[in-house]
């Protein structure tokens, strides 16, 4: 039976990317979102290139909207083998003393207990797979933090605890726990959504970078990470542009 692999966050950037790539890789796609409008585009698409996927409405902060989408999987054309718990962002980039209460209680209610939901109402199938993947996306932020970036910091680092946690306590069961941290992404709504719209800070953040990473890039270490053979557990997987060495050190020209 066809393997069926679960992406929350999919109806834009790495999420959209990874789903696109786990089709190719033979996977029956459930591709999780707030916004259908975006899923259905996308589920037509990967049918359109051969895939096969289905669209599933999630806000990963609702614990009902949640429990659809465990409904979903069970009715899913094969066996959950894959979750990708990739839904999450960032708001604000003001320091702590001035930081949004509201702003870091989304970004602790999206990454953090949107993961913690999510892969709660899947973790029976995927055990019940006997070859189950759990992956969470965090971000480099997940382990330095930095200036401005407080709130998104304590939330990632707050997933890269909930991943090596997991994989402590899924010893011994057939599921294998993959932490992915990405650097600097170039997509079209995480700068959006952290600036409030404002295209020109988001753009200001890539100023000068000749090749940040893409979502396609994420969605490849994904991918590779999550068709290894099982019993290969890839822990941790730290990808960033060659143009930043570090959190703090980017290459920049033409500025």
């Amino acid at each position: 039976m066809t393997s069926v692999a679960i992406v929350t966050g999919a109806s834009s950037g790495i999420g959209a990317a990874t789903a696109r790539r786990l089709a190719a890789e033979g996977f029956h796609v459930l591709a999780a979102a707030r916004r259908t409008d975006r899923l259905a585009d996308l589920v037509a698409e990967i049918e359109k290139a051969g895939g096969s996927a289905s669209a599933v409405a999630c806000d990963v902060t609702s614990d009902e909207s949640v429990a659809g989408l465990a409904t979903a999987a069970a009715a899913a054309p094969g066996p959950v083998t894959l979750l990708v718990n990739n839904a999450g962002g960032a708001r604000g980039l003001d320091p702590v003393e001035a930081g949004s209460v509201g702003d870091w209680q989304w970004m602790y209610d999206v990454n953090v207990l949107g993961t913690l939901r999510v892969t709660q109402a899947l973790l029976p199938a995927l055990v019940a797979s006997g070859a189950g993947t759990i992956v969470i996306v965090s971000s480099t932020a997940g382990f330095t933090v930095y200036e401005g970036g407080g709130g998104y910091a304590a939330a990632k680092h707050a997933q890269t605890a909930i991943a090596g946690t997991l994989r402590l306590e899924l010893s011994g069961r057939p599921v294998r726990v993959i932490e992915i941290d990405p650097g600097m992404v170039k997509t079209d709504e995480f700068g959006l959504v952290r600036f409030g719209g404002d295209a020109d800070k988001a753009a200001a953040v890539y100023a000068g970078v000749a090749e940040p990473l893409v979502a396609e890039d994420v969605a490849d270490c994904i991918a590779w990470c999550a068709t290894r053979p099982h019993h290969v557990n890839v822990d941790r997987l730290v990808v960033r542009p060659l143009a930043q060495a570090a959190q703090h050190k980017v290459h920049r020209v033409d500025l």
